[in-house]
Order: C-alpha cells, then sequence, then structure tokens
C-alpha cells in the first residue's frame, strides 16, 4: 500500500472525513499536524500552494483535500492509486 501524508489540524471536519475514507480503504494516513507546527504549515503551502486542509499526498501524488479524494473514489480510482 501507498504511503498517505495528510497535512490537517485538529479542528477540521475534512480532515476527520477523509481519514474515515481512508481507513474505509485499509489505507492509514501519517498526519503532520498544521495547526501545532506553524514550519509545517509553511511546507504544506510551499508544496501545495494551499492554504486549506486536508492536503492528501498519495505516494509522490498530491491527491488535493477531502473533495478531490472523494472525486477520486466516486470515480473508482482510489483503490488504485492506494496499491501503487
Amino acid at each position: 500500500m501507498a504511503r498517505v501524508l495528510m497535512y490537517s489540524t485538529r479542528v477540521c471536519p475534512y480532515c476527520r472525513m477523509a481519514e474515515r475514507l481512508l481507513e474505509k480503504k485499509g489505507a492509514q494516513a501519517e498526519k503532520v499536524m498544521v495547526d501545532e507546527n506553524p514550519a509545517r504549515r509553511e511546507e504544506m503551502i510551499r508544496l501545495t500552494g494551499r492554504t486549506s486542509v486536508p492536503q492528501i499526498f498519495i505516494g509522490a501524488t498530491h491527491v488535493g483535500g477531502y473533495t478531490e479524494l472523494a472525486r477520486l473514489e466516486q470515480a473508482g480510482q482510489l483503490d488504485m492509486l492506494l496499491k501503487s
């Protein structure tokens, strides 16, 4: 299974939904809590060009946020990406 990295905060409901979807698929996300570490937030912005959370990487692929993750699932592409 591919490594999953998710930039997150403690209070983000979309982060929780993304986490639940990934767990349903058998993937455990490594969470980077950007509300606890401003340097990691800057890292997230530099890597993604986005300021919102979650920001999800599956392997080297930047998926985006929860909406993009859910679209991959609806299109039947999430399993393939997780297995790469």
